[in-house]
């Protein structure tokens, strides 16, 4: 009996080691396949957008690293949708970025900066006046520029830091063609070369700062085709002393002002005037895919780092939304757009329209 007893120990041991081996050797095979899959992912990557450090073994680890840790942060930030029509993020071309290169490469944090000493100008002045005469005004649900033909094709800034210049220019377009019926490309490239007022071309600048000196200088902005995109700073090839001359539409008077806590103001404004640029802070749109931007999107002045088309709203959605237009091509996002909650002050909150006067002279 005891003999028995004892053997019966001894295969209970040995299955006890059997075991514990077993799981020794489950670890790392748990591992490996995340690693396995995840290099097959960045392959495919570098591939699909063409990365050059393919061949460059030292670039591909390092940057094989960075995707990772984006892929991580994919993972976390898609385990927080509250719904189907939430924010989604997945690979993008910035997906191979530290946090600091894509602040580096897109967007600049010196904006507060540029933007501050326009906090207290006259224009902010003119739009505070103009509140009161509209608050009786009966809101549609949904509004969408894009409908009405009046938002150019969606472009790209490329490595040009240039967004300030891309929103103005957008809603210069759009402000025309509201008011004469009529859609037409304007130069980006112009003011990236010719803006002074501390404006940099693809260094930054501020879309504040431009529509002063827009006015000041009574610069007018040319067509695109009389002055083409090539997203790097260049001369300027206006003629000086033919300012007052050149082909184009004058900007005659604009806004700015903030919409803190009046985001119903901010809908009358698109709705009424037409669409607006607005300065953001985009640091969170890294590997954003498509979905409303409900929450990790600081929107304090103090971090400010980019600037966008706000087109219109819908607040028939289950989660309203703002429409915003991007910079940086259409295979960003949704076709080159985006959209935020509305409600919380989310992403930014500095708002500029320019006022619908224009001299047509194309």
């Amino acid at each position: 009996m005891e003999l028995a007893r004892a053997n019966a120990m001894k295969i209970i041991m040995a299955l006890t080691i059997v075991a514990v081996s077993l799981c020794l050797l489950i670890i790392p095979i748990s591992v490996e396949p995340d690693r396995s899959q995840d290099i097959k992912l960045f392959e495919a990557y570098v591939t699909e957008y063409k990365k050059p450090y393919k061949f460059n073994r030292t670039e591909y680890e390092r940057r094989f690293e960075r995707f990772q840790r984006s892929l991580r942060k994919i993972d976390a930030l898609n385990g927080l949708r509250m719904s189907e029509h939430s924010a989604r993020y997945g690979v993008t071309e910035y997906s191979d970025m530290t946090e600091q290169e894509f602040l580096a490469l897109n967007l600049h944090p010196d904006l507060p900066a540029h933007s501050e000493r326009h906090h207290q100008c006259h224009y902010h002045h003119i739009h505070s006046a103009k509140r009161s005469r509209r608050a009786s005004l009966i809101l549609p649900m949904k509004h969408d520029w894009r409908e009405k033909g009046v938002v150019t094709a969606i472009k790209s800034q490329g490595n040009c830091g240039a967004c300030w210049a891309f929103s103005v220019v957008e809603v210069a377009e759009s402000m025309f063609a509201i008011s004469n019926k009529t859609l037409s490309a304007l130069s980006i490239q112009e003011m990236i070369d010719c803006a002074g007022n501390n404006n940099f071309g693809c260094e930054g600048g501020d879309i504040c700062s431009l529509l002063e000196w827009l006015v000041i200088s009574k610069t007018r902005i040319l067509p695109e085709a009389n002055y083409p995109l090539t997203r790097i700073t260049n001369v300027c090839k206006l003629q000086k002393k033919n300012v007052e001359s050149q082909v184009g539409i004058q900007v005659s008077d604009f806004t700015c002002d903030n919409f803190v806590n009046a985001e119903e103001e901010l809908l009358k404004e698109l709705v009424t005037k037409g669409p607006v640029a607005a300065a953001v802070n985009a640091l969170s749109w890294q590997n954003y895919l498509g979905g409303i931007i409900q929450f990790h999107c600081d929107g304090s002045f103090a971090n400010l780092n980019h600037a966008v088309q706000i087109v219109g709203y819908d607040k028939t959605a289950e989660i309203p939304y703002y429409i915003v237009r991007n910079s940086w091509g259409s295979s960003f996002g949704d076709k080159g757009y985006l959209y935020i909650a509305i409600g919380n002050n989310l992403c930014g909150n500095n708002f500029i329209y320019i006022t619908s006067s224009y001299i047509y002279l194309m």
